[in-house]
């Protein structure tokens, strides 16, 4: 038989019921109205009081983004979709590996200056944007770099690799040395005994790191909006601000962009969510 709750209990558990239901509308409120905005018409966007339920709900933007024909701001928007997509996913891939065989090596490995550049990894990551942004418009003008997504990649890649070697460092150096040696023993090199036990054991940080890296690059504004002008290069989240023009707001447009852009980080939390709350609370084999 199914015990029966005491009045104490059972109140609460109400109480995290509402709470939890409370935390979840508060959440998912900015969600719902940008959607519903972004299938408003026009009149009733800019309708005083503002209505949560359209009269007249449409999916002519969406239709555009994806669809073969659409105005020029929604092919705009699909060509700034892509190059956010390559650039991102570039940036993740080789920032991953990169900064893998980094943090495998400061924790594990023992060089001079270890702890000095590890320092000086996070100084590079603190830097804000804003100050260094003139000396890098300057050389990356001179070298003929401007409006390229390969620029883009490397100028993000110097705001991950940091974050990447800091967070997988710290996992890396939680995993019990004895797996270590045991692979040394057994012939293995360094880079095997990376491959084959390092990189197991720690799938689970380097999939939230990897999805972190992503997310920071594919909200990146600032340097987009400085080294890039044209659709070859131009990134999502400037294109979606140039649905604000000088005399005039878009608003279903940009709302539209929001809901397309919020698609692929979610896609790619719900995918890998197991491996996010692993990474997160996990630490490997403790010393």
């Amino acid at each position: 038989m199914t015990r029966a709750l005491s009045p104490r209990r059972l109140g609460y558990t109400v109480f995290q019921c509402a709470a939890g239901l409370v935390l979840l509308a508060f959440t998912m409120a900015p969600f719902v109205w940008l959607f519903i905005s972004s299938i408003s018409l026009r009149r009733d966007l800019i309708t005083v009081p503002y209505r949560f339920e359209p009269a007249n709900a449409s999916l002519e933007r969406y239709l555009a983004i994806f669809g073969t024909g659409g105005n020029d701001i929604a092919r705009a928007f699909k060509f700034a979709l892509l190059n956010s997509l390559i650039v991102a996913g570039l940036v993740t891939l080789v920032g991953l590996a990169t900064g893998t065989l980094a943090s495998y090596s400061f924790a594990r490995l023992r060089f001079a200056f270890k702890d000095q550049l590890l320092y000086a990894l996070l100084f590079t990551y603190m830097v804000p944007p804003v100050v260094i942004v003139i000396p890098l418009y300057v050389a990356i003008n001179a070298l003929g770099l401007l409006d390229r997504k390969v620029t883009l990649v490397f100028l993000y890649l110097s705001m991950t690799i940091p974050f990447i070697v800091w967070s997988t460092r710290s996992y890396f150096g939680s995993i019990s040395k004895s797996f270590e040696e045991a692979a040394l023993i057994d012939g293995c090199t360094r880079l095997q005994t990376l491959r084959y036990v390092y990189l197991p054991m720690a799938r689970p940080g380097l999939v939230a790191t990897a999805i972190l890296a992503f997310i920071v690059a594919w909200d990146e504004f600032f340097f987009s909006l400085i080294f890039t002008s044209t659709l070859a290069s131009k990134t999502m989240p400037v294109a979606i601000a140039e649905f604000s023009g000088k005399n005039s707001v878009d608003y279903g447009m940009i709302t539209a962009g929001g809901v397309v852009a919020s698609i692929p980080p979610l896609l790619i939390a719900v995918l890998f969510q197991k491996y996010i709350v692993m990474g997160m609370t996990g630490g490997g084999n403790k010393e």
